[in-house]
C-alpha cells in the first residue's frame, strides 16, 4: 500500500504553491475495485467521470475501463496493459505493474460508491477555487472591454456549468468518449417508439421528417405575418409539455423520458395572451370568443376544465420585452436549475437584443444567433426560434418563402441547424376574391379556396441533419391550432383523430 501511495500529485497545485484538495489514495482503491470486479462501474458510473481524477494517470485508466466495460469486455490489469504500455505517466510510476498494484489495493465493493462521491466532491471543490480566483482576478484587472455585468453574466455560465456537469469547462475531448455519447443517442432513438431521436412536436409528419426536436440545436420557424408562426410554436410547445413525463433515463440520472419541461420567452405577446391561445386550442374555443368572454355556458364549462387540466403542465412563459441575449440565456439556465429545461422557444428573434450595441443590424443580429445557438449547445437543448421575413417575398409570384427571405438571414441561415417556414396559401388566395359579377372567376376562385382551406405547409429550408421538403398541416383559424392532415385514403380509419 506504502509503494502505491507514493504518487506525486499530478499537476494539480495552484500556482502559490498550496496543494489543492484530493485523495490519491480514494482514486487508487476505486480503480482497484473496478479492475477486480467490472459490476462495480455501474454503480459509480452516475457519479464520476475520467475528468474528476485528479491524478491524469488515473484519467486514462478510467476512461479506458470505462470504454472497455460498456463494450461488454473484460477491463483488468492484464487487458488495459495493451492499451498503456506506451504511457509515459505510468512508466514513471513504475510501467504495467502499477496496474496489478492496483488491483491488489482494491476496496470492497460496498464502499465503492462512497469513494467515487468523495473523489467527485474534491473534484469540485478543486473546481470552486480555480473559478472563484478567476472571477476575482478579472474584478480586479479594470479593462474598458470586460463590464462587470458581462463578468457577473459570465461568473453564473461558469457556476451553472459546475453545478449540472461538474466541471467549467470542457476542452478537447477523447474521440472515444464522443463515439460513446454517439451511440447512446443513437441506442435511445432505437428504443425509443416511432424511432424519434428528440422530442416529439406532437405532430406526425413533422416528426418524421425532423426526427423530432434534437438536443443543443437551433431552429429557426419563419414567416410572414398572419401565417401561424406564434399559433405553431405554441401548439408545439403545448404538445411537449402535455406529454411530459419523468423517469428513469439510460444514464442512470432522472428526467425526461417523454415530452418535457418548456420555456417560452414571448417578447412580443403578453403571457395571458399566449395563455389564452393554448386554453383556445385545448378547449376548442375561438380566441376572439375568449377575449371578449362571449361564450356559451357550455364554453365556459369547456373552457374552465382546460384551465384545470393545464394547471400542472410545466411551461414556463417569461413575457419581459426586449430582453438581452445575454439575460435570456442566464434566465435560461436559472429554469434548468430550479424546474429543468427540455426545450426552449423564443417569440421571436428579431426583438431580442444585443448584449452590446453593434454598428449595423446584421452584425446584432448575427451576435443573437450564435447566443442562441451557444445556449443549445450549453444546456443541451433544441432551441426554437422565431423569425420575421422580408417583404420581397410579397412581390413574387409564388409566395412560398425562402432561404433568403430571411431578415440579414446570412447570421440566421449560418447558424440554424434547422430552417423552416410556415406558409399557408388560404391566406393569399383570400385576398384574391374577383367580383361577385364575374361568374367564372368566382367558381374558379371557390375551387381553389376550397382546395386550401384548412391546410398549411411547413417547408424546412435547411436541415444539418437530414432531408428538407415540405410538411403539410391541417389549420383550424379558431382555435390557432395546427394539427395531423388526414389523408384521403385515412378517412374513417383511426387516422381520424389524428386531425
Amino acid at each position: 500500500m506504502n509503494e502505491i501511495s507514493a504518487i506525486q500529485p499530478g499537476g494539480g497545485d495552484d500556482e502559490s504553491g498550496q496543494t489543492m484538495p484530493h485523495s490519491i489514495e480514494a482514486e487508487q482503491q476505486l480503480l482497484g475495485a473496478i479492475l477486480t470486479n467490472n459490476d462495480i462501474f455501474d454503480r459509480i458510473a452516475s457519479i464520476i467521470q475520467s475528468h474528476h481524477f485528479y491524478e491524469p494517470v488515473h484519467q486514462r485508466i478510467y476512461e479506458i475501463a470505462a470504454a472497455r466495460i460498456q463494450r461488454n469486455a473484460l477491463a483488468s490489469p492484464v487487458t488495459l496493459k495493451a492499451f498503456l504500455k506506451d504511457d509515459e505517466g505510468l512508466r514513471e510510476l513504475g510501467g504495467p505493474a502499477y496496474l496489478a498494484r492496483l488491483a491488489g489495493a482494491a476496496i470492497s465493493s460496498f464502499a465503492a460508491r462512497d469513494y467515487a462521491q468523495m473523489i467527485y466532491d474534491f473534484a469540485i471543490r478543486r473546481e470552486l477555487i480555480l473559478l472563484g480566483r478567476d472571477i476575482s482576478d478579472k474584478a480586479a484587472k479594470i479593462d474598458i472591454s470586460s463590464e462587470p455585468k458581462a463578468q457577473i453574466v459570465e461568473a453564473e455560465q461558469a457556476l451553472y456549468k459546475l453545478g449540472e456537469q461538474g466541471q467549467t469547462e470542457s476542452g478537447f475531448q477523447s474521440f472515444l468518449r464522443a463515439v460513446t455519447d454517439a451511440v447512446n443517442v443513437a441506442n435511445a432513438a432505437y428504443q425509443r417508439e416511432g424511432g424519434l431521436a428528440g422530442v416529439s412536436t406532437g405532430l406526425i409528419d413533422l416528426d418524421k421528417k425532423l426526427g423530432g426536436l434534437h438536443r443543443s440545436d437551433l431552429l429557426i420557424l419563419a414567416g410572414r405575418p398572419s401565417m401561424g408562426k406564434t399559433s405553431l410554436a405554441t401548439n408545439v410547445a403545448f404538445n411537449i409539455a402535455k406529454a411530459y413525463r419523468r423517469g428513469a433515463l439510460p444514464d442512470g440520472s432522472e428526467g425526461a423520458v417523454e415530452g418535457g419541461v418548456v420555456g417560452f420567452f414571448s417578447l412580443e405577446m403578453s403571457a395571458e395572451q399566449l395563455a389564452a391561445r393554448i386554453l383556445s386550442e385545448a378547449s376548442e374555443v375561438p380566441s376572439e370568443q375568449i377575449r371578449r368572454g362571449d361564450m356559451t355556458e357550455a364554453e365556459f364549462r369547456r373552457f374552465v376544465e382546460a384551465a384545470k387540466a393545464l394547471e400542472a403542465c410545466p411551461l414556463y412563459i417569461d413575457d419581459t420585452p426586449a430582453l438581452p441575449i445575454s439575460q435570456l440565456a442566464a434566465r435560461a439556465r436559472r429554469l434548468k436549475r430550479t424546474h429543468g429545461l427540455d426545450a426552449l422557444f423564443v417569440d421571436y428573434l428579431q426583438l431580442v437584443r444585443p448584449a452590446t450595441a453593434k454598428d449595423s443590424r446584421v452584425n446584432e443580429v448575427s451576435e443573437i444567433t450564435q447566443g442562441l445557438k451557444a445556449i443549445a449547445k450549453e444546456l443541451d437543448i433544441p432551441v426554437v426560434a422565431l423569425s420575421q421575413l422580408s417583404r420581397q417575398v410579397e412581390s413574387r409570384e409564388d409566395k412560398r418563402p425562402q432561404l433568403s427571405d430571411l431578415r440579414e438571414s446570412g447570421s440566421i441561415e449560418q447558424d440554424a441547424d434547422v430552417v423552416m417556414f410556415v406558409y399557408r396559401d388560404e391566406y393569399y388566395k383570400e385576398r384574391e376574391k374577383p367580383g361577385e359579377d364575374n361568374l367564372e372567376a368566382m367558381a374558379k376562385w371557390q375551387e381553389v379556396m376550397e382546395r386550401c382551406h384548412g391546410k398549411a405547409e411547413v417547408i424546412i429550408g435547411k436541415q444539418r441533419h437530414g432531408p428538407i421538403g415540405t410538411v403539410e398541416l391541417s389549420f383550424e383559424g379558431r382555435f390557432t391550432r395546427f394539427g395531423n392532415l388526414v389523408r384521403p385514403w385515412q378517412q374513417g380509419s383511426d387516422a381520424e383523430g389524428f386531425a
